[in-house]
């Protein structure tokens, strides 16, 4: 019916079989004139409505100039219009005109088709003007329509010159000219629409980032990656060479809409949550109340078992939490998030699995092509043409595909990391407590990193089993019911499978990791405490045992990774012999044909993939559910209310943890506006608790704070970033040069911004590590000055500064006249001379304000604040005798040359870090600027760019992963990895020759023995090839696995012994990042590649072996295939390798930055700056994102090209089978082409592997630069000294020189003296005259630049660090905990008995502490001894030295941070206990030094003065302006 009316339409036959039927087919007129011409329209018109909306929209019409392109292309559109009339006109003309015959009239169809072309050439013309309003470059519609027009228009083209051509005449000379004009114009038309059309004023925007200028062929191809892997291969590529991001791309757009949808998500998962509790709760109260027994069973019970108990509850919560807090917002807000790209995925996955499928449908016509010599040779040439189309449009799909889900991964990652680095922002004490930074970087790179992965193939959860079902119809189709042994295998195989990858990746827990993560993370940040108690065999042994048992899990993990992989490579081998076996034994009919055999098993090869990756796929997912259980969710709440007071508490109680007892207890407290306010009270009795309860750090558990208005904070320990100083202090305030100039005079920085190589400019290390302990105060200080809030909480800001400059601090800044005379000051204090000129005074006691009040009012009471300045009554007395004389005197002349000539004298330890990569400063008194005008700049870089190797892997690094995993293991890899290759080789050669017995068994009975023969070699070579693969996976695992424990061994090992300064100029995220990033390459990734590498080169090798002995014809095509192969790859490997190296380079900075956001956390919130923080961090992942993006691309942009490779291998294959199908049999047709089918994917993973492999193993390059750097002196070598030295304690400076490189100038200038056994000597001088560099001499932290120390006469430089860092004894100026036990950190190698410990607790006044807590000895310090206060860490550093006992003690300015009560504690332990040994302090408090044998007075390095105390007084030299400055005269110390 259909056809007829068509008929009717064109005058001519519709179809007809006979046109096909001969040696050159071709197609009915008909259907030229109709179908063809009605596809490519339909098309079009479907997709216009798009396009003309625009031109509906627009209001604001694009008035820009009409480009080029845009003209030409309307040229073209408008030549097509008018070539349509002429065609009308034509048709008009034969059936109207002059000369028309009446009788035969022209069909519809040459009427109707020039209608139809004339409006469709409106409507591009229409399309074209509604995309330049739009603004798009492109139109991938109108591009596949133009491709459509030409595709279809090629049937008529040959048409019409074959009619031509076989008459020797042009019939119809207008149509004819006419059509191949249009032609023509529709050829320029296709190519015009591949040409992006630019808009001037996007030129610049499309050079920081092509992609947003690439048109659709470009897109598709990823053409527009061109220039930046040819610039990769010309030169290594940096980061600035990185093209800018998409906006949907970037880290602030992406986390946007995650946290969009991530509230509501999250807020309805809460509600699940307590909802399920309401119940568990209702449920447990109702059992208890059935068994009213079980009740008061505990109370009898001791100490242990509460603990065990409590521990139980811990599991059982935390397993609550598993249970209760499932993946429910989590994957709902991912999904949410990303809707779109995986809808899109989801299309295109789609698209492929169907393409999938048509190839071995082809191979079959293929087969039975070459089967039946009397068919014509162009069906298999258009079934070469077919496979070859076929395989790249899935070659197209898939890398869309792949582009779409890898992108989709580093979304989810970059939305993690966002959301980690917000919430560890707002992230309450308590939870801080539960998870350290250790493991927030583990969250942000190795778990981030997992859900990338799983993001990457999330599709395959329900394509795989689509791919298994249409599999198995296929095969039905073939083999008939015998499909359904082989069904049942797999069925048997895949959950054993399941179990197993399950299994494994159970065992793949990070809790090992995390612990490891955790103590490297401590080790380097008190490397300089490791140092100097020698305990870096401790550490190393606490972290070779989390390694040892991280790699105990890997190995059993890779056992079970192997067994499962054993399974899944047999079960194609398995299947197909069960199958065929089943097959030919049913019947005697049933023959195994080629056609059969090949279509089965090509059909058997698109099951592998999916079989494989189902069961893994499921085990990750699994493992990712688990994790996001856990993390990101509890948060605090701070509210602050305004008032009328500046600072109000009200009835409050406050403690650190939620269900804790109060710390602070029923504090009320009113601070009216603009008052100083000063808080005192001994070491641990709640001062810094005060504070954090006022930043709202703490749990309020009763009443409530009001803060009126904005807070600065100061804490007690400066918090400094890894910045310039100027930076530090602006803390994000815009730069007002008049207010910055005196905020640096009043905080004393003046001088020292003189001395600093790049003055204000200079950087600043992580943790501040190039500024001194007063310094870093001062900076602090200064930042808070600058911010001009309205109330400033001072925590004991004036500890850690010399006492003449606390002064200054306090006259200009804090006091009544200061800087900030106006604003509302609470200052924690220790120092009684300040006192006197606060409003008000808060005394603290046990956490509990005892008295509040004025100086004179509470000196009058007579209460515990009374009695407390009694006892320190004769100091007091003098320092306000000193105070109104001095006060004024130190501000005035001497004061002013004191700060510039020898107060920041330039020969700081602090200083000489910053000289480590800079200028030398001229030795000149004056100081004056105008001779370095132009050299600071030079040296205020501290910190290098991270080293970055470039170019190829050296073949050196290959060899040494090889050497680590051991010759004999990689030699039998090799081996047995041939082997088996040649198993699976064979198998399918013997196949080949199994399907020949179909045509030599023609009609005939197929004899059984035959038969089993057949059956039984397939199935021994399918075991061989099974069992080779079980042994090379048993080997490559034990082999890599050996190799990721002796490079972890040697980073660790070398990263403990090298010097003090590596630490001083490399961040710690730096180091973290070999630990962490690079190690997990080792463990993890680096055995992956390399398995999976090895795989596809035998595989490949095997592919060309096996098409060359079917068609040797093919030998010719390999080389000119695999020079473009080979070129392809080394472009792409040399700019993938290096954008890599950016990805791990750039990683670095996001670690740092969140470690000191992490620790700075009380600072930032403190100044709201939450915002700003939450900025930087989106900045540097951004940074990141720009190496991962190219990265991604670049792997499509190969991926596309390799596939076009072997796409053409597959067309050759198929092409030289038809050219000899007369020669060769269909067996091995079928064997080439189904082995070319596999070989393009294989190419493929082969080129991802190998640089994979070579990128990943820039891991080993990375922790090999690790381990090659330059170590300290040995820890013990042959020199012993004797049993019990040193016996007399006398230590004997000669001549002796020290700077700190080579390159720079001394920081001690030959000292030469005798300090004799049991002397007290204190050591005295300004910031910076090398006080700390004499002990970081005694230490040999630096060495001997000349001269010599001798400690009773044994030369330090000629014994080991460890025989002489364990012979001294050291109390640091800043208290180091490590996260651990309280007996961990006093006895780390567990040498003293518990008795010994107590004993030492009870002289450094912290037994009643330790005593009252739930776990005595046992009680857990917090990472950075976080739950303990200042005073509390530096006793138990006293504790430490008690412990040690060794006859020469250093003191460190070890009692800057406690109060005097405490001060006097310690000075009277250290005299009694100490009253045998030598004892060399160095002060900041000069009343702690009075008592001293001798003082020693530094200046630049040099010796000045040496002698008693009191002599120094009376000879009115640098030591007596030190000590009138601190209120001490020679009177005042008699009295004492």
């Amino acid at each position: 019916m259909c056809a007829a009316a068509l008929e009717e339409y064109c005058g001519s036959i519709f179809w007809n079989v006979s046109y096909l039927k001969r040696p050159d087919p071709d197609l009915p007129l008909c259907v030229e004139q109709t179908v063809l011409v009605w596809i490519p329209l339909c098309f079009l018109w479907l997709c216009a409505p798009w396009h003309l909306l625009a031109l509906c929209q627009s209001a604001n019409v694009n008035t820009k100039q009409l480009s080029k392109l845009y003209i030409c292309k309307q040229l073209v559109a408008s030549l097509l219009f008018l070539t349509a009339i002429a065609h009308l006109g034509v048709t008009l003309g034969e059936d109207f005109g002059p000369n028309s015959d009446q009788s035969s009239k022209n069909a519809a169809a040459y009427y109707a088709n020039p209608v139809l072309f004339a409006v469709t050439w409106i409507l591009v013309l229409l399309c074209h003007e509604g995309l330049r309003r739009e603004g798009a470059i492109d139109s991938a519609s109108i591009f596949l329509f133009w491709l459509l027009l030409v595709v279809c228009d090629i049937f008529p083209f040959q048409t019409l010159l074959r009619e031509a051509l076989r008459l020797g005449e042009v019939r119809d000379v207008p149509r004819f000219s006419l059509f191949y004009i249009s032609f023509g114009l529709k050829l320029i038309s296709l190519v015009l629409s591949t040409v992006a059309d630019i808009p001037p004023e996007a030129k610049d925007l499309i050079k920081k980032n092509p992609e947003a200028g690439a048109a659709f062929l470009s897109r598709i191809t990823f053409n527009w990656l061109n220039s930046m892997v040819l610039k990769g291969y010309k030169q290594p590529l940096v980061q600035e060479d990185m093209w800018d991001l998409n906006e949907s791309d970037s880290t602030a757009f992406i986390n946007e809409r995650f946290q969009h949808f991530m509230k509501p998500e999250l807020d309805a998962a809460r509600v699940r949550f307590q909802n399920k509790m309401k119940r568990k709760l209702f449920q447990n109260i109702h059992s208890a109340q059935e068994d009213p027994q079980q009740n008061g069973l505990s109370s009898g019970l001791g100490k242990r078992e509460e603990r065990g108990k409590k521990e139980d509850e811990k599991k059982k919560k935390d397993n609550k939490e598993e249970e209760n807090y499932p993946n429910s917002w989590l994957i709902t807000t991912i999904y949410k998030t990303f809707k779109r790209i995986l809808i899109e995925s989801f299309c295109f996955k789609l698209l492929e699995d169907v393409l999938t499928f048509v190839s071995p449908q082809l191979l079959k016509l293929m087969i039975s092509f070459t089967q039946d010599k009397s068919r014509y040779a162009w069906e298999g040439y258009l079934y070469a043409v077919l496979l070859m189309v076929v395989a790249l449009l899935q070659s197209l799909t898939l890398q869309q595909y792949f582009q779409r889900c890898h992108v989709l991964g580093m979304k989810v990652r970059t939305a993690l990391m966002a959301a980690v680095y917000k919430k560890a922002l707002v992230v309450s004490n308590d939870t801080r407590k539960e998870s350290t930074v250790g493991e927030m970087v583990n969250l942000m790179s190795a778990d981030a990193q997992r859900f990338n992965d799983v993001t990457n193939f999330i599709h395959l959860l329900w394509s795989c089993p689509l791919q298994i079902i249409i599999s198995i119809v296929f095969l039905w189709l073939e083999l008939g019911p015998s499909v359904l042994a082989g069904l049942g295998v797999m069925v048997l195989i895949i959950p054993t499978n399941a179990v197993l990858a399950t299994k494994a990746r159970k065992l793949q827990n990070m809790n090992f990791k995390d612990k490891r993560m955790k103590i490297m993370n401590e080790i380097l940040n008190g490397i300089k405490i490791l140092k100097l108690y020698a305990w870096e065999p401790s550490f190393q042994k606490q972290v070779e045992d989390i390694r040892g048992e991280e790699l105990k899990v890997m190995k059993k993990s890779a056992y079970l990774h192997s067994f499962s992989i054993l399974t899944s490579c047999c079960i194609p081998a398995l299947v197909s012999l069960a199958t065929f076996a089943i097959f030919v034994s049913v019947s005697n009919d049933n023959v195994l044909t080629a056609e059969r055999a090949f279509t089965s098993i090509s059909l058997f090869n698109i099951l592998r993939a999916p079989l494989a990756m189902l069961p893994m796929l499921i085990a990750s997912i699994v493992q990712v559910i688990f994790m996001c259980a856990d993390h990101l969710l509890s948060s605090v709440l701070v509210c602050v209310h305004f008032l009328d007071t500046a600072v109000s508490i009200c009835d409050g109680s406050f403690a650190w943890e939620k269900d804790a007892k109060p710390l602070l207890k029923d504090v009320n407290l009113d601070i009216e506006p603009g008052r100083l306010v000063a808080v005192v009270g001994a070491v641990g009795s709640g001062k810094s608790s005060l504070m954090s309860a006022l930043l709202g750090e703490m749990h309020s558990t009763k009443g409530f704070i009001n803060i009126g208005g904005s807070l600065a904070f100061v804490p007690q320990q400066a918090w400094i970033q890894n910045a310039t100083l100027k930076d530090n202090i602006l803390f994000g305030s815009p730069h007002e040069e008049e207010n910055f100039k005196k905020v640096i005079e009043a905080c004393a920085l003046a001088p020292d911004l003189e001395l600093l190589p790049g003055g204000d400019l200079t950087e600043i290390g992580e943790k501040g590590i190039n500024l001194s302990g007063g310094q870093k105060q001062r900076v602090s200080l200064a930042r808070a000055v600058y911010s001009q809030a309205d109330i400033y909480l001072l925590d004991d800001p004036l500890s850690a500064v010399d006492s003449h400059v606390g002064k200054h601090l306090f006259e200009n800044v804090i006091g009544p006249n200061g800087l900030l005379k106006d604003k509302t000051r609470i200052l924690v204090t220790h120092g009684i001379s300040f006192l006197p000129y606060v409003d008000e005074i808060v005394v603290l006691e046990n956490g509990v304000i005892s008295e509040v009040g004025s100086y004179e009012n509470l000196r009058a009471s007579g209460g515990t604040f009374s009695k407390f300045l009694d006892t320190y009554a004769t100091e007091q007395r003098n320092q306000r005798n000193s105070e109104t004389g001095d006060y004024n005197l130190f501000l005035m002349k001497p004061g002013k040359q004191l700060v510039s000539n020898t107060i920041f004298s330039r020969m700081s330890i602090s200083f000489f870090f910053f000289f480590i990569f800079s200028v030398r400063l001229r030795r000149n008194n004056s100081l004056t600027k105008s001779a370095n005008a132009d050299e600071p700049q030079k040296g205020q870089k501290l910190i290098e760019k991270e080293t970055m190797e470039i170019g190829q892997v050296k073949l050196a690094v290959f060899l040494q992963y090889l050497r680590a995993m051991g010759w004999g293991y990689s030699a039998m890899v090799f081996l047995i990895y041939f082997i088996q290759t040649a198993a699976f080789t064979g198998q399918n050669l013997w196949l080949s020759d199994w399907t020949s017995d179909s045509v030599e068994y023609y009609n005939m009975t197929y004899p059984s023995w035959k038969r089993d023969t057949r059956v039984g070699v397939f199935g021994a070579l399918g075991v061989a090839q099974g069992n080779r693969r079980s042994l090379f996976l048993f080997f490559i695992s034990n082999a890599s696995i050996d190799a990721s424990r002796i490079l972890h061994s040697r980073l660790l090992n070398n990263i403990l012994r090298v010097p003090m300064v590596f630490f001083d100029t490399t961040p710690i995220g730096r180091v973290i990042n070999r630990f962490a990033k690079d190690i997990f390459t080792i463990d993890e990734a680096i055995p992956a590649s390399l398995r999976s590498c090895l795989l596809c080169l035998m595989s490949v090798l095997g592919t060309v072996f096996v098409i060359c002995m079917a068609t040797p014809f093919f030998a010719i095509v390999i080389i000119p295939l695999a020079l473009i192969y080979f070129f392809v790859q080394r472009f792409y490997i040399a700019a993938s390798r290096q954008l890599r190296r950016l990805d791990s380079v750039s990683r670095s900075p996001i670690y740092s930055h969140f470690g000191e956001t992490v620790s700075g956390l009380s600072v930032i919130r403190a100044y709201k700056h939450q915002e700003r923080f939450l900025k930087h961090n989106e900045v540097t992942i951004d940074e990141n994102l720009k190496s991962i993006y190219l990265r991604i691309v670049s792997d499509r942009w190969l991926a596309i090209r390799l596939e076009f490779v072997g796409n053409l291998v597959v067309f050759f294959a198929a092409l030289f089978a038809v050219i000899s199908r007369d020669s060769i049999d269909s067996n091995v047709v079928g064997l080439s082409v189904s082995y070319a089918l596999n070989v393009t994917q294989t190419l493929n993973w082969l080129v991802m592997t190998t640089s994979a492999l070579e990128t990943n193993i820039v891991a080993v390059e990375r922790v090999n630069e690790y381990t090659q750097l330059k170590n300290e002196a040995d820890w013990v070598t042959d020199t012993r000294p004797p049993q019990m030295w040193p016996e007399a304690g006398r230590v004997h400076f000669e001549n002796y020189k020290v700077r700190y490189r080579p390159e720079l100038d001394l920081v001690l200038h030959g000292i030469t003296c005798d300090i004799n056994s049991t002397e007290k000597i204190g050591i005295v001088g300004r910031t910076g005259a090398g006080k700390s560099s004499l002990t970081n001499c005694l230490f040999r932290i630096i060495e001997a630049a000349e001269g010599r120390i001798l400690i009773d006469d044994v030369d330090i430089a000629t014994i080991g660090l460890h025989d002489l860092r364990h012979r001294l004894t050291i109390i640091p100026q800043d208290p180091v905990l490590f996260s651990g036990s309280l007996r961990m950190n006093l006895d780390p190698f567990d040498k003293f008995s518990d008795e010994e410990i107590w004993r030492v607790l009870e002289l450094s006044h912290l037994k009643s502490y330790v005593s009252g807590l739930q776990e005595g000895l046992q009680h857990k310090v917090a990472e950075g001894g976080e739950n303990l206060s200042v005073g509390q860490r530096q006793l138990l550093c006293l504790a430490r030295a008690l412990l040690r006992k060794s006859r020469i003690l250093i003191l460190d300015e070890a009692t800057a941070a406690v109060d005097l009560e405490t001060d006097n504690l310690i000075q009277n332990t250290i005299r009694k206990e100490f009253s045998d040994c030598t004892v060399l302090t160095i002060a900041h408090r000069l009343h702690s030094i009075m008592d001293s044998s001798r003082v020693m007075v530094l200046d630049a390095g040099k010796v000045v003065e040496f002698d008693s105390p009191s002599n120094l007084l009376e000879k009115e030299g640098h030591f007596y302006a030190m000590a009138r400055d601190a209120g001490i005269t020679l009177e005042s110390n008699t009295n004492l």
